[in-house]
């Protein structure tokens, strides 16, 4: 949650890290680097309805690790935090700027590190308050700080299932997830399709969303068939500048998470979870995560950075971590 970068950014630099230059290349101080030709960025990506748009950024996998894997369909959606975005419009902010280090070019192919063989996606924000604050307004109702206000039917399953079949006509993958119809017979998904979805500070507002779906997207053939495609989803570290709803805690809604069958990881470190201002934040992930397990949920938890200070650098670290 970068909402209170203003009281940490000074502090902090001290601790910020840098991506190897194995992992991104030389660069200057406004540029990107990247392998040619595996970058693509989608700008105005329509969605489950046409007002609905999201620029995307994609990297492709290399040949061989596709080659090396058991499906050339297999992808991971990132949903960024407050502060990230695209490489050049954050070396042109100067609150930004100290944090290129995880630009939305950066991080995908961190991600990309991270996911051998997979498409990796990253999901811009529609509206970036003041170049700061992630709204993700197409897929959770929220205010202009990013804070969410959460309900069982916005959408954003659909929305997620339509724009990662728009992006992936644009971005003419061999084998594209096909167009929602509201069929009652669903067409097949592509051949091996399988999908993570991770979620860093802010970002992770959307997979709360979708956890609060799950119950009503389950009666629609088309989006069960797409969730039943999600092996694992990861929060890491979520934040949202909000009194509350930081973790999901309806034991319904988990109930749904837990029966799904997904893979749960939760990333955390004491920015987010040990902080006696936000003291709400740590009991939330507790309850996330002792009801999932009480539910049975495949989850796994990790406290990063624990004998280090609570910073906001260790906090975008995770994103390299875990």
């Amino acid at each position: 949650m970068i909402w209170r970068w203003r009281i940490f950014t000074a502090r902090s630099l001290c601790c910020v890290t840098v991506m190897s230059s194995s992992s991104s290349g030389s660069q200057g101080p406004g540029r990107a680097a990247s392998p040619p030709g595996r970058l693509l960025r989608l700008s105005a990506v329509p969605g489950y309805e046409q007002h609905r748009l999201n620029d995307v950024l994609l990297l492709r996998p290399v040949p061989r690790e596709t080659r090396a894997t058991r499906s050339e369909n297999a992808h991971v959606v990132f949903f960024p935090g407050d502060i990230q975005n695209f490489h050049q419009e954050m070396a042109m902010q100067p609150d930004a700027s100290p944090w290129l280090s995880f630009s939305l070019e950066r991080v995908a192919l961190a991600l990309g590190a991270r996911f051998p063989g997979r498409h990796v996606w990253l999901v811009r924000p529609s509206l970036l308050h003041l170049h700061k604050f992630s709204c993700y307004t197409n897929f959770v109702s929220c205010d202009l700080f990013g804070a969410p206000k959460h309900s069982p039917d916005y959408g954003a399953i659909r929305h997620l299932r339509a724009l990662l079949g728009y992006a992936m006509e644009r971005a003419a993958i061999a084998e594209p997830l096909p167009p929602l119809g509201g069929a009652s017979v669903p067409a097949p998904l592509p051949t091996g399709f399988s999908l993570i979805l991770v979620g860093f500070s802010k970002g992770c507002v959307v997979l709360n969303q979708i956890v609060h779906e799950l119950a009503s997207a389950g009666t629609d053939p088309e989006l069960r068939q797409f969730l039943a495609s999600i092996s694992d989803m990861y929060w890491l570290d979520g934040g949202h500048p909000g009194t509350g709803d930081t973790w999901v805690t309806d034991k319904q809604a988990l109930g749904e998470l837990a029966s799904s069958g997904m893979a749960v990881h939760a990333h955390v470190t004491p920015y987010e979870v040990c902080d006696p201002a936000r003291a709400w934040v740590g009991r939330e992930h507790q309850c996330f995560v002792k009801t999932l397990e009480e539910l049975g949920a495949r989850i796994t938890q990790n406290l990063h950075f624990e004998d280090e200070p609570a910073c906001i650098a260790n906090h975008f670290r995770v994103i390299e971590e875990f």
